[in-house]
């Protein structure tokens, strides 16, 4: 079965992204990456370290979207803004895959019928097309940046990865 081209993606996977190798070339992997408003508006308001924002804005092949989407009550009852924005765009789309990290964001996406990936699961198909870095060491630097990561997520990526 081949992989999807195209995926819509949360703030969270951006930024994990961009910790584990420094900027967000592996999402060319994907003919087509989607980001709602609502998450580009997170990510360049930045923080207070602003980290991921130089990257970001300097990925013009990202489809960055210029207008705030109109969210279903169900996804603004039950995630935070950015999660809902990802699955509502996928769905108004037609867009199979989305990317999240957080588990209740996953847990909607796969009621609404999307299939989904993380950050982790985009690391792993890039090392499955070729790209070369390591893995353990991608792994380091997301979790050197505050991004937590379960056990048995790490030691998947890592078997996976063949490390």
């Amino acid at each position: 079965m081949p992989e999807t081209q195209e995926i819509v993606i949360n703030t969270g996977p951006l930024i994990a992204i961009v910790a584990a190798l420094g900027g967000l070339d592996i999402l060319e992997i994907y003919k087509r990456v989607c980001v709602p408003f609502e998450v580009c508006s997170e990510i360049t308001s930045g923080g207070s370290g602003r980290f991921a924002v130089p990257e970001f804005e300097a990925a013009h092949w990202l489809e960055k979207r210029k207008r705030p989407l109109s969210l279903s009550v169900m996804l603004m009852n039950s995630l935070d803004v950015g999660e809902a924005s990802v699955i509502q765009l996928a769905l108004n789309e037609g867009i199979q895959t989305v990317c999240i990290d957080e588990s209740a964001g996953r847990r909607m996406a796969r009621l609404s019928g999307l299939q989904i990936t993380g950050s982790v699961g985009i690391l792993l198909r890039a090392k499955r097309e070729g790209r070369s870095f390591s893995m353990r060491e991608a792994l380091q630097r997301m979790k050197s940046r505050g991004i937590w990561l379960s056990q048995s997520v790490e030691d998947f990526a890592l078997r996976e990865a063949g490390e």
